[in-house]
């Protein structure tokens, strides 16, 4: 039984005031249009309790064109620190059919950038075996970060 650590970190600039970025992540209609699934979807669920000691939950089913066609990927984060327009950090964790696969600590930090934003994404993840591995975690975040400021 092998655990990858890995870190990285993704910056991303948005032509948004740091107000309007950060409550993208706070508000949780807002957020399941870009963290969530697309479109309706039999089975997904999301919900967003956006405070210190509020737990997050997203849950999905892997589509036919995935490698594991009706499998039941879901997460749940842990808010740790949450400072308005600056900071959130969690704790989370991902799951395949109910079986852990990774354990994550990631930071997101707000800053002023001329008049939008940059956002700071620190992602520091223990990787269990079946997992998706590093390469792949931050592809995904990539991907997430786009579509937030597609959703802005």
């Amino acid at each position: 039984m092998t655990t990858v650590h890995a870190t990285f970190k993704i910056e991303k600039t948005y032509p948004h005031p740091v107000a309007r970025v950060f409550a993208a992540f706070a508000d949780t209609a807002t957020k399941q249009r870009w963290y969530g699934h697309r479109g309706p979807q039999d089975g997904a669920a999301y919900d967003n309790d956006f405070r210190v000691g509020g737990l997050e939950h997203s849950r999905s089913v892997m589509g036919d064109q995935t490698p594991f066609p009706g499998a039941i990927l879901s997460s749940q984060a842990l808010y740790l620190d949450i400072i308005e327009n600056r900071r959130i950090v969690t704790g989370s964790n991902m799951m395949m059919n109910g079986k852990p696969f990774s354990g994550s600590l990631l930071t997101f930090e707000f800053e002023e950038d001329g008049e939008g934003t940059r956002l700071v994404c620190t992602h520091n993840g223990a990787f269990f075996e079946n997992s998706d591995g590093p390469d792949m975690r931050e592809h995904g975040w990539n991907t997430l970060l786009d579509r937030l400021g597609d959703t802005l």
